[in-house]
């Protein structure tokens, strides 16, 4: 059983034959220790604080039965680990990867009508919510205001806490037309008119950050963490 914040995605499953809901992770109507297991990839990095973060986590173990497991993908600040650069990194800009392929480089449904931004500039800021973390054990910059930096597409972060640009493919099109009829290079003018740009939140996680958050919880054994390609992962049992 699946379930997500975008009822486009949970259409797409829907059409697959799969089960899916529309529901937000800090609330998930689901019975308490139902689950055999439980899996969250590249959601918890959306959330905006500390708090939130870690309530996510509770929720997720909420669902669990005694003994059951949990694995947990987060985007990473080190996307260059023990000398080796992340598929994130690799890829050139402007390819037509899938945004949590490109978030996580483990999802397997593309997104055909959605693409990061590659020709943002670091330097550009965008109004956005505050951070309450502390960035401890990494060189990020912390955000001195209630201003985010714009991350630039496929290079190294410079804050735990930012924006990352998507561009909306091909804007509004005319029914049974294909998005691809409707693209312009990028930068160009009419691309600016019909791909609108949204900025999405994310908080990149430092090594042992989400270890930590889920050790902080008495019901929580950590079996295993580890660096995937990007990502700070967690499995973890309930106790």
């Amino acid at each position: 059983v699946g379930c997500d914040r975008s009822k486009n995605l949970v259409d797409i499953c829907g059409e697959k034959n799969f089960q899916a809901f529309v529901c937000d992770a800090l609330s998930v109507p689901i019975r308490s220790g139902s689950c055999d297991a439980c899996i969250s990839i590249a959601v918890i990095h959306h959330f905006s604080t500390a708090e939130r973060r870690l309530a996510t986590i509770r929720e997720l173990v909420r669902l669990l039965r005694p003994g059951g497991t949990a694995l947990i993908y987060v985007w990473a600040m080190e996307q260059e680990y023990k000398n080796q650069k992340s598929k994130y990194l690799k890829e050139k800009n402007g390819s037509k990867d899938t945004v949590e392929e490109i978030n996580t480089g483990v999802a397997q449904r593309p997104l055909s009508d959605q693409m990061p931004d590659s020709s943002s500039q670091d330097s550009a800021c965008c109004d956005g919510l505050l951070h309450d973390s502390k960035d401890e054990g990494c060189d990020a910059k912390p955000v001195a205001d209630s201003r985010l930096p714009v991350h630039t597409n496929r290079t190294s972060f410079h804050s735990q806490d930012l924006l990352v640009p998507w561009h909306l493919k091909g804007g509004t099109k005319k029914k049974g037309e294909s998005v691809d009829t409707v693209l312009f290079p990028a930068g160009s003018k009419e691309s600016q008119e019909l791909s609108p740009v949204f900025h999405r939140y994310y908080h990149v996680f430092c090594e042992g950050e989400l270890e930590a958050a889920c050790r902080s919880l008495d019901c929580v054994r950590v079996q295993k963490s580890y660096y995937d390609q990007g990502n700070w992962c967690v499995i973890l049992e309930k106790l």
